[in-house]
């Protein structure tokens, strides 16, 4: 007795799903599902979704891009000497082994490198060009710019012998006309003023013409001769972290572990973030997620409707049908329910439509970059894309759940229909 009541109420659970398959997947239900009204519903899900997820990626693809270029010019933290100021003529910081020890054991931590910079003229036999030399020694991260290296190779720092060499950008390299093994001169305005001549060991080259036209990395020890520093000064520390969105939490971490704390010459310090120090390029990636939320809503708000569109029209093709499941007894939940789980069917074969024509277009970018752009106006030479599977997974559960609960409210007609007039309904 037990085991027949079981077996009746799990039947009477998957009821709804199972006439609502058989009016969706029968002929008869599939030549009414052809409907352009219906058709136009399942496409507004799939274009709705495409759109987000190209859009998503998009923003998502083109912040990372724009933030790694940043970073690696600058580092994600730097810590200076607490009078410093954002120019590149700073006062001197000289941290002893253990600040160095506890900031290098600081969790999300990945890096810590010492560098110092000053700037300077690069005078040619035709031409010059103001610049920053940043000096690094032999703790400098080079992935960045090897990853951006275009022409010969980076600095090799050697303890006992002071290297000439340097790295330009090739935006340099194409104003001052100068190539791999060419030397020139650098002056810097001092007392009285100095030169240094120096010989181009690579090239580099990344989209952020900013910062392409303005640094060469060179030894640091040129800069703590020029600057009359020991060999334990520097401008700053450059703090590289494992995840850049807990960037500031991490900074709070540093700020506490050098709070109140002085280096071997009395100096105290301060922590800043890269957003502190370039707040501008920030504040403007910060606002593509504005948009982003604007295409989503919008793309939502158009494929709800159009969904909703679609409903209705399910309900007037099945009024006969309707009116005989009340006539039989069925709730008028049970029948929502069955035009529920219809609509759920449409909203599949949108999205995964959807879902084709969207990853398929942000794979074609992200390996060929068949879409172009301006460095010069956007720091990025084609439009970049992320594939993020969080990302991916969230618009896919966000569009079913948001869809459904839109079509809850007109589902309520069918509780409107009268059994007597729904059965002579034609």
């Amino acid at each position: 007795m037990h085991i027949r009541l079981k077996v009746y109420f799990c039947s009477s659970m998957n009821l709804e799903y199972f006439i609502a398959k058989r009016l969706h997947f029968n002929g008869e239900g599939h030549r009414r599902m052809s409907r352009p009204a219906v058709r136009i519903a399942t496409l507004g899900i799939a274009v709705g979704l495409a759109v987000m997820l190209v859009a998503v990626s998009i923003v998502v693809g083109f912040k990372q891009e724009v933030s790694n270029q940043i970073i690696g010019f600058g580092s994600h933290i730097q810590v200076a000497n607490y009078g410093s100021s954002n120019n590149y003529e700073t006062e001197p910081i000289a941290p002893s082994d253990s600040i160095l020890t506890v900031l290098r054991s600081l969790p999300h931590v990945q890096h810590v490198q010492e560098v110092a910079t000053k700037p300077g003229i690069v005078k040619t036999e035709d031409d010059f060009h103001g610049v920053v030399l940043k000096g690094v020694n032999n703790s400098f991260d080079w992935h960045f710019f090897k990853r951006n290296l275009v022409a010969g190779d980076t600095l090799v720092y050697n303890d006992s012998v002071l290297t000439n060499d340097v790295l330009i950008s090739q935006a340099i390299a194409n104003l001052l006309h100068l190539e791999v093994g060419d030397r020139f001169l650098t002056y810097f305005i001092t007392d009285p003023v100095r030169a240094r001549k120096f010989k181009v060991r690579g090239i580099y080259q990344t989209t952020f013409a900013d910062y392409d036209k303005l640094f060469l990395i060179t030894d640091i020890r040129h800069i703590q001769t020029l600057n009359h520093w020991d060999t334990t000064q520097m401008s700053q520390l450059e703090i590289l972290v494992d995840d850049f969105s807990k960037v500031d939490e991490i900074e709070n971490t540093v700020f506490r572990s050098i709070a109140n704390r002085y280096d071997n010459e009395g100096t105290f310090y301060q922590s800043r973030t890269i957003k502190e120090l370039v707040p501008r390029v920030f504040e403007w990636l910060d606002m593509l997620d504005i948009n982003a939320w604007v295409i989503l809503m919008l793309m939502l708000i158009v494929a709800g409707f159009n969904m909703i569109s679609g409903l209705l029209i399910l309900i007037l093709e099945r009024t006969n049908t309707i009116g005989m499941l009340k006539a039989m007894g069925a709730y008028n939940w049970s029948i929502r329910k069955i035009f529920l789980y219809q609509s759920l069917f449409l909203i599949g074969k949108g999205m995964l439509w959807g879902n084709i024509i969207g990853v398929s277009l942000i794979l074609v970018q992200y390996f060929t970059h068949v879409i172009p752009l301006d460095a010069s106006m956007y720091y990025v030479s084609y439009v970049p894309v992320s594939l993020n599977i969080l990302y991916w997974f969230l618009l896919n559960v966000g569009t079913i759940i948001l869809s459904l609960a839109m079509l809850i409210l007109p589902s309520y007609l069918i509780t409107r229909i009268m059994p007597a007039s729904a059965i002579r309904f034609d």
